[in-house]
């Protein structure tokens, strides 16, 4: 029986703070939060970065591609600006180890996505005219072959008429005309065509710019023929045609002739077609002896190759055209046989501008040298060289053979003073300089000695 108390649940004492109504699962969210705000910069980074990937991938415009740009921006100036944790080796792990760099992890991240958007943009009309203007080129700078000549011009009309076709703008070409492929590029230019609204005639176009540099690749070029078959298109052989000769190879007894006759060209045709060192050398040995002038361009190609026979040539030449192909090779101490037939070439053209140049080395360190600066220096005939020839001619301490050289080079000049200097030493007891001041005291005597 009852006493007539009611027996009741004890009471549970609520903890200050906590809400009663919070579930493990609320809970858990709650935590889940808390680390995500506390996960710090680096995370936030990644988030942004994540975004702008789906965005990316999404892009179907140009006007969503500049989106993305944009958002790509402002997530690099806020990663400039961002005050990121220096990256900490794991407990227990060796300091080499090496340790990935949060910064560095989101920089790579963003030039990805750079990347991908540029790959993404276009094509555009810019794209499609720069296509056009190197098939253009390649056509003007390409030597053709007559058949050759013939399926280019066939190319190039097959991809006017697709760009007729697609544009409207009708352009006529000439055979093989590159400067009908450069009108078609200026129209393309201009003619307004959308990245977005025209992307299947950029496309089309684009897709015919590689039909033309097929059809230009599959064209026969001069240098697709065989070596004597180029020259006898070219007529090398004329002077030995039907004429018995002894010579082995026949290009060599066909170049004997076109140098007889003077005829650079043709030589120059041999020296750039044989794959011959044997032919070669006596091309240049033939232009060495003729001092052509139509030889200067070609000859300054290989002085450029510090080829030392091309350089004599153009000193033989002569002409003031060939300076700068052989200027720069008068200091080449690293290699005196082609110091001394520059400073040789440079005298032989006389140019008065390069008596500094050639002054100068006077003080090289090969005895050699020295003896062809001072020679080169008589051939310009500047009066600006006798004080440094009178120096080295003075200079007990050079070699007789330098000496000796400057004291020609003196003689050279020719006037009084020059001459003066070099006759002082016309007791020398060297009877190479001796011979030289003897000849400069001999001129003094004449009477027609220039002031």
């Amino acid at each position: 029986m009852s006493d007539g108390d009611e027996e009741s649940e004890p009471e549970t004492e609520t903890e200050p703070g906590v809400d009663e109504t919070e579930t493990p699962e609320s809970a858990s969210e709650s935590e889940s939060t808390e680390e995500s705000t506390d996960s710090g910069p680096v995370e936030a980074f990644d988030h942004r970065l994540d975004e702008a990937e789906s965005a990316l991938d999404a892009a179907e415009t140009e006007a969503d591609l500049d989106e993305v740009e944009a958002t790509l921006d402002e997530i690099e100036s806020d990663l400039e600006a961002a005050d990121l944790p220096e990256p900490e080796a794991p407990e227990g792990e060796e300091e080499e180890a090496e340790v990935e760099d949060p910064r560095e992890q989101l920089e790579g991240r963003l030039s990805d996505l750079r990347d991908d958007l540029e790959d993404q943009r276009g094509p555009y009309a810019e794209d499609v005219a720069e296509g056009i203007r190197e098939a253009a080129s390649t056509v003007e700078d390409t030597r053709w072959t007559e058949a050759g000549a013939e399926d280019v011009a066939a190319a190039v009309e097959a991809f006017l008429d697709t760009v007729e076709t697609e544009t409207g703008v009708s352009v006529s070409a000439d055979g093989a005309d590159p400067d009908a492929l450069e009108k078609a590029a200026d129209e393309v230019e201009s003619a307004g065509l959308d990245a977005d609204e025209d992307a299947e005639t950029i496309q089309t176009l684009l897709d015919a710019i590689t039909t033309l540099e097929g059809g230009l690749d599959e064209a026969q070029e001069w240098s697709d023929l065989s070596m004597r078959e180029r020259l006898r298109r070219e007529g090398f052989y004329e002077p030995i045609e039907g004429n018995k000769h002894k010579d082995y190879p026949p290009e060599w007894s066909a170049l004997k002739e076109w140098q007889k006759r003077d005829n650079a060209e043709m030589v120059i045709l041999l020296l750039d077609t044989m794959n011959s060192e044997h032919l070669e050398r006596h091309a240049l040995d033939a232009l060495v002896h003729m001092g052509n002038e139509d030889a200067l361009d070609a000859l300054a190609q290989r002085a450029n190759k510090r080829d030392i026979s091309a350089i004599e040539a153009i000193g033989n030449v002569g002409s003031e055209e060939g300076v700068e192909a052989v200027r720069d090779y008068s200091d080449s101490a690293s290699n005196p046989e082609l110091q001394k037939e520059a400073l040789k070439s440079l005298g032989k053209i006389g140019d008065t501008d390069t008596t500094e140049d050639v002054a100068v080395e006077l003080a090289a360190e090969n005895e050699g040298v020295r003896s062809q600066a001072a020679r080169s220096l008589g051939l310009v005939g500047d009066t600006r060289a006798i004080d440094p020839l009178a120096d080295v001619l003075a200079d007990e301490d050079e070699s007789d053979n330098v000496r000796a050289s400057a004291a020609w080079a003196l003689v050279q000049i020719g006037t009084e003073r020059a001459l003066r200097e070099a006759a002082e030493y016309a007791d020398h007891h060297s009877f190479l300089v001796q011979k030289e001041a003897e000849q400069a005291a001999e001129a003094l005597d004449r009477d027609a000695v220039p002031a």
